[in-house]
């Protein structure tokens, strides 16, 4: 958070495969957020959420802040950062605690919470969230809220999400060596859902899928609760890379050639292009049919969006074996810059049967002629947080002042009368 020029600000810095981006959002007096500066630069020395490069990733990382802070005409000291990589792991866990008083307090709610993240997980790993899906108050299941409700034993089930240690830490390492602070580290798919999904898609049922340039984070989300979430370590690069290999060009040629002339499904017989190709260099060939660039891009669509649909085949099963709502009736959601590509939406339908949109973010204003696109939805979601957790934090200041001052009258009145 920054405070500049009595603006409440919020920062979202996401360091992926292919881009680096710094955004800037004010938090207006009706809690929406207004896109006021955002920087962004081509990514380096970082491939899929792992640094093979410090100085280049905090070179690109600086690049992408100075840009944002010039736009935004404030000075950065803190970020929300995203986090995606193959060492991101999910688990659901149970905690139940007695009720201490009549009634469940917030200190109840802390102590089910926090007997359900005492659990074991993976060697080297550390909890980045817990996330409680839903309370039970003896036999009354499907609580949101249990403050105040009476009962003698409480139960949560949450939804865990931990990361190697060391992967985190390495990417915080290299936000620190901006001198900038992380408020926050927050899982990118978990950050993309905030920007995405709407309350009824989340309610009905819905898989949120965000395809980046190194990996594919998707999430699951059942009666407004999250219930699965993974990385895929693959995306839109691997699509490049086979058709670099497949047609013996570069991989920034091959990239052009995807952006221009590709499409996730083959265009009606006779509609095919020729595409010429006599500007790219060395021995490639001159002249080259659309459908057999498309066919490399497919094919290995439908081999990505397949690894999501058998993993949510597999959460669907668990969730009808324990007798628990498994269907996703709002479908599927596709968002990310590999989502960009052409017919995506039709290629999704054939392979998960259900309807699929492709999303941009929503609830922003301000600058956002170039933010409302797919590749933002990550660093947008950051904001949301961002946001989210000052109104919690002033929510908090605002009661601590009221006891505060309570007391202080308490003792006032004891002064004047002893």
């Amino acid at each position: 958070m920054i405070i500049s020029k009595d603006r409440k600000l919020v920062v979202g810095l996401e360091i992926g495969t292919t881009k680096v981006v710094t955004l800037v959002g004010e938090i207006l007096i009706d809690s929406t957020i207004k896109i006021i500066g955002y920087g962004t630069c081509i990514s380096k020395g970082i491939n899929k959420g792992r640094i093979n490069d410090l100085n280049t990733v905090v070179s690109c990382i600086q690049e992408s802040i100075n840009k944002a802070e010039i736009m935004a005409d404030c000075q950065i000291t803190s970020v929300y950062l995203s986090l995606s990589n193959k060492y991101i792991n999910c688990q659901n866990e149970i905690g139940i605690v007695p009720i201490s008083e009549d009634e469940v307090t917030k200190e109840d709610v802390e102590n089910v919470i926090h007997t359900a993240k005492s659990v074991k997980i993976l060697n080297e790993h550390h909890i980045l969230h817990v996330i409680p899906k839903e309370y039970s108050i003896d036999q009354q299941s499907g609580i949101k809220n249990p403050i105040g409700l009476s009962g003698v034993r409480m139960q949560v089930k949450a939804h865990l999400i931990t990361c190697h240690e060391n992967m985190s830490k390495n990417i915080i390492k290299a936000v620190e060596k901006c001198d900038l602070k992380v408020d926050q580290v927050i899982f990118s798919g978990l950050a993309s859902s905030k920007a995405v999904l709407t309350k009824d898609e989340r309610q009905l049922g819905v898989c949120m899928i965000d395809i980046g340039g190194g990996t594919i984070d998707f999430t699951v989300y059942i009666d407004d609760a999250i219930q699965y979430s993974q990385v895929i370590p693959y995306g839109g690069n691997i699509v490049t890379r086979d058709i670099s290999y497949a047609f013996s060009t570069s991989y920034t040629d091959a990239e052009n050639m995807k952006i221009k002339y590709g499409s996730a499904i083959k265009p009606i017989l006779g509609e095919s292009k020729n595409i010429d190709c006599s500007h790219i260099n060395g021995n490639f060939q001159k002249n080259l049919q659309q459908d057999a660039l498309i066919e490399v891009i497919e094919s290995r669509y439908i081999e990505l969006l397949s690894l999501v649909k058998n993993n949510i085949l597999s959460i669907q099963k668990k969730l009808y074996k324990n007798g628990e709502k498994h269907d996703l009736l709002s479908g599927i959601v596709l968002t990310g810059g590999g989502s960009n590509i052409a017919f995506l939406t039709e290629c999704a339908e054939k392979v998960f049967h259900k309807k699929v949109r492709i999303a941009k973010p929503l609830n922003i204003s301000g600058l956002i002629e170039d933010i409302m696109e797919p590749n933002y939805a990550t660093v947008v979601g950051l904001l949301h947080y961002g946001k989210e957790l000052y109104i919690n934090v002033n929510k908090k200041q605002k009661e601590n002042s009221f006891i505060e001052k309570w007391f202080q009258k308490i003792n006032y009145w004891f002064k004047k009368e002893f």
